[in-house]
């Protein structure tokens, strides 16, 4: 017989589940003393055999009785080859717990052998196991793995000492292990018991790490642990996490239970409340705010629907408590409903006399805007049952008076002006609003805006139609389609409201700084009405129509005592402002009387009439420099014309030859049409090479560098084409392009001229650089109507088909256009050959 067969396993009344003798950590009594038969200290020394009963998620730690659950025929069959020689079996834990038959690469290298105790069949065929630790033993060499896996291993023995930094250990974790049973239903009170009566401080810390739900990485680091004091300092710092843990689990139900019991007591005090109330006679308030919801309903005149809705909630609010919290939402949602303008319409006036008197007296030029505005107020006088409201879209620059030109119409039409911002709306329920089930929930900013309007029929001003955002809340921009659309607003759903609400009777106006963000479905919904920049003569009537005498009145200043001469003003929009519109215009101005405001409020002599040198004084050096003005002929730079959103600026294109492999270099942050339009510029140079005088120029040895300056701007569109194939060909042919000159169109690889847009913005930028000629496509002709005649007055415009006719004027025409460019460019290139060769014979020598 085994010498292990001597042990004893404590008996397992009727009753007692095996989990809670797990729980109870049982261990062999201590009167029985540890036998070892001689035979078994010799194989300890040298290494004995054991059968291996692999565990996926188990660690079974000496002296203490634990249940192994088994399924696999594998680990049975070690088993019933323990029983066979009723020898020890070797438990070890499985690093990878999904390995379904693992070997030894899937095993921790330390197990625990166990005594089998008894085995128990379960009738789902599945097999219970009742083992008991004996001591821990390291794994030293496979043996066999068939027809289970059985190893070579050495037993562990762990230092037994106990002095008195073991006892300081044992009582600290006690103490933890205490705190932890008072906190955690889940650990017995006898668990607790057990560990008191625990001598040995490695017995101690196998039976706490037993009983406490560790993970299986965690229990392998102690039972792999051979000291004991090492042992119960990890012990106690797992036992610290777990506490904290359950500390705070603790709290949060405590709060929860907290809440629970208030919110109990409020409700049974809520309905004592009520029935004192109700004896008292005090539940008329109730009552009269009913009474005085029914009155304005019944004044409001809202539809049948939704009158039929109001009711409902009417009659709900009446029958709740006042100290319900949902009175309180149903009393917000009816003061919403009862405070929108359903009926109530301001009366339009629709003098055009008086109407085009106010226009004019507000805002200088935009005749179209005007016009526009005029005709909707005829239409409206002859057919105003019929008409729908038109919702308009103001595209323009900044400061080009889009805004305030929305309030003139409003006052023109006796209207009341309302407006919404909508730069950086990125939720949809900004629009909409949220569903009242939420806490807090508010109708969408449409209502909102209405029901400050108090008229069913205000102007209403959508700004930064251009700027909405769009994330994972939703599409605002979408939104808008049914707010925008004239078949569709006069039912306009409310996510708060849940009821149709008619917007047809508004006029929407929309503004934008360019079209390209607002998606094409709303763009469609909308009649587009384009801003243009101000020209110099437009900016200096406005500012003595209307910037100059705000300013003085803002100021304190008299008109007689300070006059700004031309002069001045010219100073300030050419060298202090680059802009289309005149808001930076008016910050110069607005600086300027500050200065002279504060000179007059210290007593001090002030100047009278503001000249281009007190400009200069005031505003500091200039900002803007006319950079043309001391220009001269130039091969390989050309002007070119772009569109921006402060209406429209002068570029140029500078191109550069050098020696290479026939490579296009461009730089200035061009995007991909502007790159398109380069590789079309070159490849009509080469293909013309014989017209320019280029027959003998090899493309394939020298490398083009084409520059776009201001690199820190992005650049992109196609109308820099002709400007780049004119660049390219001047430092080709090594002829100097007119420096007053400048070009915009498309170029096709045969050289034709295509339309492109923005002529106007771009031609007032021309006329604001002071260049003379400018070179347009001639199919952009039709654009000239929008151009102002004093810029086509000052500018020579001339209308082409083909780039041929762009070169004929724009190149300076001094000498042959082909004899110095073709034998230069030549006599570099052989220069460069024969350099070469003679830099590469010594190294062959």
């Amino acid at each position: 017989m085994s010498p292990l067969s001597n042990r004893t396993f404590p008996r397992v009344e009727p009753g007692v589940s095996l989990m809670s003798l797990l729980a109870r950590g049982s261990r062999p009594r201590k009167s029985e003393p540890r036998r070892h038969h001689h035979r078994l200290e010799i194989e300890s020394l040298e290494g004995n055999e054991y059968p291996v009963l692999a565990m996926p998620d188990t660690v079974v730690f000496p002296n203490l009785v634990t249940p192994l659950f088994i399924s696999r025929d594998r680990s049975l069959r070690a088993v019933e080859a323990a029983e066979a020689v009723e020898g020890p079996l070797l438990v070890v834990a499985q690093r990878n717990a999904e390995a379904a038959d693992p070997d030894l690469t899937d095993l921790y290298t330390i197990g625990t052998a166990v005594e089998v105790g008894r085995v128990l069949r379960m009738p789902d065929g599945s097999t219970t196991v009742l083992v008991q630790g004996i001591e821990r033993v390291r794994i030293v060499d496979v043996v066999e793995t068939e027809p289970y896996l059985r190893v070579l291993g050495v037993p562990l023995y762990e230092d037994e000492r106990h002095d008195m930094a073991s006892e300081a250990l044992m009582r600290a974790v006690l103490a933890l292990f205490e705190k932890l049973v008072d906190l955690d239903a889940n650990v017995p009170e006898d668990a607790y018991v057990a560990a008191m009566n625990e001598k040995d401080p490695g017995g101690l810390a196998d039976l706490l790490a037993h009983v406490l739900n560790l993970e299986l990485e965690k229990r392998q680091e102690l039972l792999e642990t051979l000291d004991a004091n090492t042992r119960l300092q990890k012990l106690s710092i797992m036992l610290g996490q777990e506490l904290d843990v359950l500390e705070l689990e603790s709290r949060i139900q405590t709060q929860v239970q907290q809440e629970m019991d208030k919110s109990q007591r409020e409700y049974y005090l809520r309905e004592q409340l009520r029935a004192i109330q109700t004896e008292l006679g005090e539940d008329d308030d109730t009552k009269r705010e009913v009474k005085e919801l029914r009155e304005k309903l019944a004044a409001a005149g809202m539809p049948d629907e939704v009158k039929a809705r109001a009711e409902k909630e009417i009659t709900r609010l009446g029958t709740m408590s006042s100290m319900s919290p949902d009175a309180t939402i149903v009393q917000t949602y009816l003061e919403v409903l009862l405070e929108l303008p359903w009926k109530h319409a301001t009366e339009d006036n629709l003098d055009l006399g008086r109407a085009e008197q106010i226009l004019e007296r507000n805002h200088y030029g935009l005749p179209k805007v005007k016009e526009r505005v005029l005709e909707h107020i005829a239409v409206r006088k002859l057919a105003q049952e019929k008409m729908k409201s038109p919702i308009l879209c103001f595209v323009g620059p900044p400061g080009t008076g889009k805004t305030s030109l929305g309030k003139s119409i409003a006052e023109a039409l006796g209207r009341k002006f309302v407006r919404l911002s909508l730069g950086g709306v990125h939720d949809e329920a900004e629009i909409r609003g949220h569903r009242r089930t939420y806490i807090g929930s508010l109708p969408g900013r449409i209502i909102q805006t209405m029901r400050n309007a108090g008229a069913i029929n205000p102007l209403f001003m959508l700004d930064e139609v251009d700027k909405l955002g769009l994330d994972f809340r939703g599409d605002p921009a979408a939104a808008l389609l049914e707010v925008l659309d004239p078949e569709q607003n006069h039912a306009f759903s409310d996510h708060y409201l849940e009821v149709p609400y008619d917007l047809s009777k508004v006029l929407f106006i929309t503004t934008a700084n360019i079209l390209d963000p607002i998606p094409p479905a709303l763009r469609d919904r909308m009649e587009v009405i384009e801003f243009p920049g101000y020209i110099e003569e437009e900016k200096l009537a406005i500012a003595r129509q209307f910037l100059i005498p705000r300013q003085l009145e803002a100021h304190g200043l008299k008109p007689e005592t300070v006059q700004f001469g031309d002069a001045s003003l010219r100073a300030m929009i050419r060298e202090y402002t680059f802009e289309a519109g005149v808001r930076n215009f008016e910050r110069a101005i607005a600086n300027v009387c500050r200065k002279i405001a504060r000179r007059v409020a210290e007593g001090k002599a002030a100047p009278g009439r503001i000249t281009p040198a007190t400009v200069s004084k005031f505003l500091g050096p200039p900002q803007y420099s006319e950079w043309l003005a001391n220009e001269v002929d130039d091969i390989g730079v050309a002007n070119g014309l772009a569109w921006t959103e402060a209406g429209g600026d002068v570029m140029q294109v500078e191109v550069a030859l050098v020696v290479g492999k026939g490579s296009l270099t461009l730089t200035g942050q061009l995007g991909e049409v502007m790159q398109e339009s380069a590789q079309a510029a070159l490849t009509y140079a080469r293909a013309h090479a014989d017209d320019f005088g280029l027959g003998e120029l090899d493309f394939d040895k020298i490398d083009l560098h084409i520059h776009v300056p201001e690199g820190g701007i992005p650049k992109d569109g196609p109308s820099a084409g002709v400007t780049m194939a004119a660049a390219l060909i001047s430092a080709l042919t090594e002829q100097p392009l007119r420096h007053d000159v400048a070009m915009t169109g498309e170029i096709t690889l045969r050289g034709r001229v295509l339309p492109i847009g923005g002529l106007k913005e771009k031609l007032m930028a021309a006329h604001r650089m002071r260049l003379k000629t400018v070179f347009i496509p001639k199919r952009n002709e039709k654009d000239l109507a929008d151009v102002p005649r004093n810029v086509q007055r000052d500018l020579e415009l001339i209308r082409v088909d083909h780039v041929d006719e762009i070169l004929a004027r724009a190149l300076v025409q001094d000498e042959a256009p082909t004899a110095r460019p073709k034998r230069n460019l030549a006599k570099r290139q052989v220069e460069a050959e024969t350099n070469q060769a003679e830099t590469a014979a010594p190294a062959a020598a």
